[in-house]
């Protein structure tokens, strides 16, 4: 297997983990909407929260870069993912603030007055 399948086959797996990281936020949203309180809701809440410190630890640098990078990625990019490049590049601003808001309507709704 040569440099460039293993590229290809590093953005594909990145790919499927950035999907079920916008899965898990969607999930969230719709428990938040539903009332449900599930250990489910714990996972996809657990899964966003281990996906955020592995990205501090990493210096807010995906693992998957390094990776690329190691196997001869032009600069170790695989942010254009299979998704469009406009989405990749703001992905950690767009769910940050999405999670964060969701972690606050969750605490209301399961707390209320």
């Amino acid at each position: 297997m040569n440099n460039k399948q293993i590229v290809s086959i590093i953005k594909l797996v990145h790919s499927v983990v950035f999907f079920f990281m916008v899965a898990c936020l969607v999930y969230i949203f719709y428990c938040i909407l539903a009332r449900r309180y599930d250990g489910t809701l714990l996972f996809a809440l657990a899964a966003i929260i281990i996906e955020g410190l592995v990205l501090m630890l990493n210096r807010c640098t995906c693992p998957f870069t390094q990776l690329a990078e190691k196997h001869g990625a032009a600069s170790g990019s695989v942010t254009d993912l299979y998704v469009p490049l406009w989405c990749a590049r703001h992905t950690f601003k767009i769910a940050t603030t999405v999670f964060i808001i969701e972690v606050i309507w969750l605490a209301i709704s399961y707390f209320p007055r």
